[in-house]
């Protein structure tokens, strides 16, 4: 009996394992869409406003289902939201795709991986939180792993990598602003209901943005940027999000977050087999030492 439930949990460990690392690679694979789409003469805001306005009607179904079923938000949880849905998911992406248009889609994913370490410099220097060696050691290997990324990379791409950086940069300290800011509201709200409404604002303002610094002209493009975009809307954004929560039920955060490591080495392989971007022994290196930070501060006492 002890032997049939310990296999039933093994079995349930490896459903959730695979479901949380498809989730990773796809999330991930964003950036190679992007780069492919970007070679469409598409700029940032035309190329977001696409992924939001496919993404939009599978997100504000899933909004209407969770407000038929839950109690009605109060003001302040409403205004939360919106200020989620602009900083989480609007300005990081936005920023996200404009570093994209510069670098590498290797060296974003690195990037945005840091975004756990920046999450707990800001607890450090704005919160006061007490941080232990195990974990500056975690942020040393992590910073140092980007680093070596970015200069291999900026030898090669010039002042464009700089640029293309900060605004990747920018993007990941967005995000975990938004992991900070989210926490209680996630426990009174649920996340399924919070992603669903913070994505339906984000939606909202990106069209927005699109038809206040565009011309509608430009939502005539070529049948491949449609189809890109589509495959981004829901392969890369709407399946991922539910993927991860669904293994984050099954198997919990923490190992999720583990299994999400996957992502930085994906696309690590996924440019060079669809970008032709090569893969240096220095990028493997970075890559390392990236995810043996991440890993260790996945690792730290709570």
């Amino acid at each position: 009996m002890a032997d049939s439930s310990s296999s039933s949990a093994r079995r349930q460990l490896l459903i959730g394992l695979a479901i949380a690392i498809c989730g990773a690679v796809l999330f991930s694979a964003k950036a190679i869409v992007a780069k492919l789409i970007y070679r469409y003469d598409v700029d940032a805001v035309t190329l977001i406003a696409f992924r939001m306005l496919f993404s939009l009607p599978f997100f504000a179904a899933i909004a209407l289902w969770q407000a038929r079923q839950s109690p009605p938000l109060t003001a302040r949880e409403r205004g939360q939201i919106v200020l989620l849905g602009l900083l989480g998911y609007y300005l990081s992406s936005f920023l996200d795709f404009l570093g994209l248009q510069y670098i590498t889609a290797g060296l974003e994913r690195l990037i945005l991986f840091l975004t756990p370490s920046f999450v707990l410099l800001i607890s450090v220097f704005l919160l006061k939180k007490k941080i232990s060696m195990l974990e500056w050691m975690a942020l040393a290997i992590s910073y140092a792993g980007t680093v070596l990324v970015f200069v291999h990379d900026a030898r090669l791409g010039g002042a464009n990598v700089a640029l293309g950086s900060a605004f990747v940069l920018g993007a990941a300290l967005s995000y975990a602003w938004y992991l900070l800011l989210s926490g209680e509201l996630l426990k009174r709200v649920g996340t399924m209901r919070l992603v669903a409404y913070a994505m339906c604002v984000s939606s909202v303002v990106c069209i927005l943005q699109f038809f206040l610094l565009r011309p509608a002209a430009m939502l005539v493009q070529p049948m491949a940027v449609y189809g890109l975009s589509a495959f981004n809307a829901f392969f890369c954004t709407v399946l991922p999000v539910f993927l991860t929560m669904i293994a984050v039920q099954r198997i919990g955060a923490p190992t999720a977050s583990q299994a999400g490591m996957i992502g930085p080495v994906s696309i690590l392989f996924l440019a060079a087999w669809i970008l032709g971007e090569p893969i240096t022994g220095i990028q493997i290196a970075g890559t390392v030492l990236v995810l043996c930070g991440i890993y260790l501060l996945s690792k730290k006492k709570t």
